[in-house]
């Protein structure tokens, strides 16, 4: 199903580095272009790897206040006290680090580059997978997140005349800088999946929450319970992700792929496993070739278990985008670099052994995963003329 796919690479991508107690870690970066590399992903037909070009600073003010950006670039040589909390940096979320300027501006141009690539036709899906920093808001730091690049990479598509962007967000996490920036702006629809706000950060993403002014209906969120499985997630993913997007009927989908939503995932409470990641991936690729032409730029996101899950998750995810079969076992030459790194034992197989089985909706409220489709569906659906039932 894949045509060209340009996916945005290189090694100094890691060095965007909250330091070696934070739960970002670079590691899983490394890793997932590793395991990629040794399976042949990324030597597909018609796939290119390119390094990234920096934001520049009439990039980042298409989302960021420039007083916020001005801050970023001073935060690492002078002691900000109250004044760099108030930007949110300094934080045990957000510790501020040499360069953060620079590296974020990195990846943030990383995504932009996708995008651009997507949107002028020199490749028809796109991939920065150091990408998806999707807390970041117009001032201030959040959630990991200095710049918000998937929010910046949508401004430039708007600017260069897109009229129908969609964006589509399958972290655990509720995309709420994403959300923020195009709250009222009709030409993007933003859609998150995630888990609850009650239970996890951000505490926000609520199905009431479907955008003001002019943009109301292009705002959707669906909160699912902690616990929440492969079969609840996809059946959810469903009930609202095509429904929602056909209606929207898309120029071109970004989406966001935080792995979070593993079982093993330390941060967060939903229990996906690889193999149900997998089919999520397989529909958004189908959804971009039936809604946009195939226009589909693809970023990482969070992920916090950097060898279980991660690379294994991220390493299917490009398989998917580049049209690459992989299946087996992991190669003992990735398995030998996991222990050099000093790290547990690699996974051994590239699945989890889940079938991911689910059965689609079909209306009622039998459990809390069906009474979260039911919430959306009813807040969000008659406003873009769909049956709610």
């Amino acid at each position: 199903m894949s045509d060209s796919t340009l996916i945005v690479w290189d090694d100094v991508l890691t060095e965007y580095d909250f330091g070696p107690s934070h739960p970002l870690r670079p590691l899983r970066l490394e890793l997932t272009m590793a395991l990629a590399g040794q399976l042949g992903v990324l030597d597909q037909p018609g796939v290119s790897v390119r390094a990234p070009i920096s934001a520049g600073d009439d990039l980042l003010a298409l989302v960021h206040d420039p007083l916020y950006v001005a801050a970023v670039k001073r935060a690492p040589d002078e002691l900000l006290g109250r004044l760099a909390f108030a930007y949110g940096l300094g934080t045990g979320d957000n510790p501020i680090f040499p360069r953060m300027h620079e590296q974020a501006a990195l990846v943030t141009g990383a995504t932009v580059d996708a995008a651009r690539a997507v949107w002028e036709g020199t490749a028809q899906h796109a991939v920065n997978i150091s990408g998806g920093l999707h807390h970041a808001m117009r001032g201030h730091a959040s959630g990991f997140c200095v710049y918000d690049d998937p929010a910046v990479a949508i401004a430039w598509l708007l600017s260069e005349g897109a009229t129908r962007v969609a964006y589509v967000d399958v972290d655990v996490h509720h995309g709420d800088g994403v959300e923020a920036a195009f709250y009222d702006d009709p030409r993007v629809l933003t859609v998150s999946l995630h888990e609850s706000g009650r239970t996890l950060f951000p505490g926000s993403g609520w199905p009431e929450q479907v955008g003001t002014g002019d943009g109301v209906g292009t705002n959707v969120n669906v909160a699912l319970p902690a616990g929440t499985g492969d079969a609840g997630w996809l059946r959810a993913f469903d009930a609202v992700v095509p429904p929602v997007l056909s209606a929207f009927s898309p120029q071109v989908m970004l989406s966001q792929h935080g792995c979070d939503t593993h079982a093993l995932d330390p941060l967060a409470h939903l229990m996906m496993s690889v193999d149900g990641q997998r089919v999520a991936y397989r529909r958004l690729h189908e959804l971009a070739h039936e809604l946009c032409g195939g226009r589909w730029v693809v970023v990482g996101g969070g992920g916090y278990e950097p060898v279980q899950v991660v690379p294994r998750a991220w390493t299917h995810l490009l398989a998917e985008v580049t049209g690459a079969g992989i299946e087996g076992a992991t190669p003992d030459d990735w398995r030998e670099l996991v222990r050099s790194r000093g790290r547990e034992s690699a996974p051994a197989s590239l699945s989890d052994g889940r079938d991911a089985a689910w059965v689609p909706w079909e209306g009622g409220a039998k459990d809390a995963v069906d009474q979260a489709i039911s919430k959306t569906r009813e807040a969000v659906f008659p406003h873009l003329g769909l049956d709610p039932a």
